[in-house]
């Protein structure tokens, strides 16, 4: 199925979930982009040769966390052989375990690692979900993909709208990706010119969450020092200043 005849089912789809139960179910069994469909199961039958004796879960990952979120965390894409294989967001590769270790100090994560889907990490009104739900060769989805996705997205914050007080935007591309969100669950117009993003920049509008902007967790931000543990530390002190989490 082409992207640009599949993206009017992905947004009917994604309409139709009642709950985050629904989204999480109807996210995970998405075929619409046909490049992704392809590399996601590649890399599931292929595997990497640490993981060689797991099965890798090679489908689209739902977003995962408190339903009653006060900060949610976007960040671009499923890692290959990261959630394309533990089927959970930002689980069981060195990006997670940064971002973990950094919401555990900040009191939003019960412990500070994430390794599987079923390691006991529970969040604290914080939910985590990625723009495009599908691991992308080398890290970099299409713009077709990108837009046949963003329903996924869009319908999770209309979904934790009640309680949603902060989104913090890892790297540009999520930064991006939050002006259409916010039009589709907010029906606001996006500001203009868009604020651009960088680590720390703060867009604050009327009747809608506050944007942190973060360096993304990836290895190239975290073993260069452009992002430290203290960076993270201090997005998301503010993200729980602004989100009033004690």
């Amino acid at each position: 199925m082409a992207e640009s005849h599949a993206a009017p089912e992905v947004a009917a789809r994604a309409a139709r979930a009642a709950d985050l139960a629904d989204l999480d179910a109807a996210t995970a069994d998405c075929f619409a982009c046909p490049r992704l469909v392809d590399w996601r199961t590649e890399v599931a039958r292929t595997k990497r040769a640490s993981f060689r004796d797991q099965d890798y879960w090679g489908r689209p990952v739902p977003g995962f966390g408190d339903p009653a979120a006060r900060i949610a965390i976007l960040g671009l894409a499923p890692a290959a052989h990261g959630g394309n294989r533990t089927g959970r967001i930002l689980t069981g590769d060195r990006s997670g375990d940064v971002l973990f270790a950094a919401l555990h100090r900040a009191g939003l994560a019960n412990q500070p690692t994430s390794v599987a889907a079923d390691d006991g990490l529970a969040l604290r009104s914080t939910r985590i979900f990625a723009a495009v739900r599908c691991a992308p060769p080398d890290n970099k989805p299409t713009p077709a993909e990108r837009d046949t996705c963003a329903p996924w997205s869009h319908r999770e914050v209309e979904l934790i709208r009640p309680t949603l007080r902060v989104v913090v935007a890892l790297g540009a591309f999520a930064w991006a990706a939050w002006w259409p969100a916010l039009r589709s669950a907010y029906g606001l117009r996006p500001p203009s010119p868009r604020p651009a993003f960088g680590h720390g920049a703060h867009w604050s509008g009327t009747a809608a969450p506050d944007l942190l902007g973060c360096y993304h967790v990836s290895q190239q931000n975290t073993f260069t020092g452009r992002l430290t543990p203290g960076m993270l530390d201090d997005v998301f002190a503010r993200a729980k200043q602004l989100a009033a989490i004690d």
